[in-house]
């Protein structure tokens, strides 16, 4: 059970009440907002551990919240779409969005989404991190696959860290071409698809169905915890 915050904010009545009494029934505390100004009180004056955010609210949306929020910020935030609005979803999270659900969902998936981006904001990052039989050791640079040192190049070794801090979460194909390659190659989405290969042909134990570095279709990419595959 858990006694995090969650602030859940969407202009759907049933939504706001089904989504208390889930969360309330797995020990989180829920409070509600019914449009983008309440939300923006709320993550100021209650402190929420994790927002849940509808992008299509009145007056100001989604989107704008997120915008505001990151100014002074870093609450996790999962936002909430429409299914095929992957441009709203990728802006979302280029604002600085954490994780993002489509409409509609399944509480359990929402409750492993939370869980995710918890574990990943409770401390400080971990050195050495852990993904079923995969290591990754920060401080050495090395990567092991049962036990065997698996070879990356320093490109593909800065991808798998980037993917790895960030373990749980959505990255889009910008936000990785950002960080790993810089501003020159932001739009390359093509040379970021060749090093996600090359990674999944090292890492993965079935390299065409991936467990590990899975696709998020027209968004990015995310890392994801044993415990979440």
């Amino acid at each position: 059970m858990s006694s995090s915050r969650v602030l859940v904010v969407d202009d759907e009545p049933q939504i706001r009440r089904a989504l208390r009494v889930a969360l309330g029934g797995h020990g989180y505390v829920v409070e509600l907002a019914d449009d983008g100004e309440a939300a923006l009180v709320a993550i100021a004056t209650w402190r929420p551990d994790v927002v849940v955010l509808d992008l299509m609210l009145p007056g100001i949306d989604g989107l704008e919240v997120v915008k505001q929020t990151r100014q002074w910020s870093d609450v996790p935030i999962i936002v909430l779409s429409a299914r095929g609005d992957e441009r709203d979803k990728v802006t979302a999270l280029d604002l600085g969005a954490d994780d993002y659900l489509t409409k509609p969902f399944g509480v359990d998936e929402l409750l492993a989404r939370l869980r995710s981006l918890l574990r990943r904001t409770a401390g400080p990052p971990e050195a050495t991190l852990r993904f079923g039989s995969v290591v990754i050791d920060h401080a050495r640079r090395i990567v092991t696959r049962d036990g065997e040192d698996v070879h990356l190049t320093p490109t593909e070794y800065d991808l798998l860290a980037v993917l790895a801090r960030d373990a749980g979460k959505v990255l889009t194909h910008r936000q990785l071409l950002l960080r790993v390659w810089g501003d020159y190659a932001a739009e390359n989405v093509q040379q970021l698809r060749v090093y996600i290969n090359y990674l999944r042909r090292k890492l993965e134990q079935d390299p065409a169905q991936p467990r590990l570095i899975v696709t998020e279709p027209g968004v990015g990419y995310r890392l994801k915890p044993p415990d979440d595959r």
